[in-house]
């Protein structure tokens, strides 16, 4: 027990190494471009909710080590705190475009690290996986909120297309079942991203920042709708087997 309690501690001390480094990249923005209070609220809540929510998951998933390739996902979650506190402080001034810019690439692009980590150490966990999901999610999030001050509340659905399908799977099951390996889905996927952040660094003309924008969401309700359908299918060719082998099991 004295043994899981010191490796627990560890862990939570990983934690708020974590939401420490998020106050301080958010004093480094506050300092450089005055950032106003919703900036500093909205990014302080980011820091506060991922340490408890992270806390909580380690304690419960028992692991003796954070790992690598967490630390990689918890320094990417540090800079969606920054891009969401820009966001935030951009509903009162707007954010130097090359800062909102550099954090979401560096964010982008350590995304495609950490799973390699995992896999190269062996230390890939459910936890691990599930982290790096939900820190991807909220990003996709908030550079759809952001946006879609420029092109409009559609925008929205891009980030908020994965929540629905959660909220979904919570009155239809079946929505929760394992998919195949796609490269598709992944690859739509790390595109949201790439082109959220194309059209809100608004370096293209008005129009060609809405076809970017129009082009990602496009990507993503194929590759959400092609899910949905095989995951649908699926569960109905489950519910007509089912039967048929209970029928056989008591005619034997």
């Amino acid at each position: 027990m004295a043994l899981n309690n010191t490796y627990d501690a560890r862990l939570q001390q990983e934690t708020a190494l974590g939401a420490g480094a998020q106050v301080l990249l958010l004093a480094l923005i506050g300092t450089a471009i005055g950032m106003g209070p919703a900036g500093w609220l909205t990014g302080l809540a980011f820091a506060i909710a991922t340490w408890a929510v992270l806390s909580r998951a380690l304690h419960r998933s028992r692991l003796r080590s954070f790992g690598a390739a967490n630390r990689v996902t918890l320094g990417r979650a540090t800079l969606v705190g920054g891009v969401t506190a820009l966001v935030a402080d951009s509903f009162q001034s707007s954010p130097p475009v090359t800062l909102f810019v550099g954090l979401t690439a560096v964010a982008l692009i350590l995304d495609g690290v950490d799973g390699k980590v995992a896999r190269r150490t062996g230390t890939s966990t459910p936890l691990g996986a599930r982290f790096d999901m939900e820190v991807d999610a909220f990003l996709i999030l908030v550079l759809s909120v952001y946006v879609s001050t420029q092109l409009g509340p559609w925008v929205l659905l891009i980030g908020g297309m994965r929540y629905v399908f959660v909220a979904a799977a919570k009155v239809w099951p079946w929505l929760t079942a394992a998919l195949p390996p796609s490269t598709a889905r992944k690859t739509v996927a790390a595109l949201q991203g790439v082109l959220l952040l194309l059209a809100g660094a608004d370096l293209l003309p008005h129009t060609a920042n809405f076809g970017v924008a129009a082009l990602a969401l496009g990507l993503l309700v194929w590759s959400f709708g092609r899910d949905v359908l095989w995951l649908y299918r699926t569960s109905r060719i489950e519910e007509s087997v089912a039967p048929r082998q209970v029928r056989e099991l008591v005619a034997s």
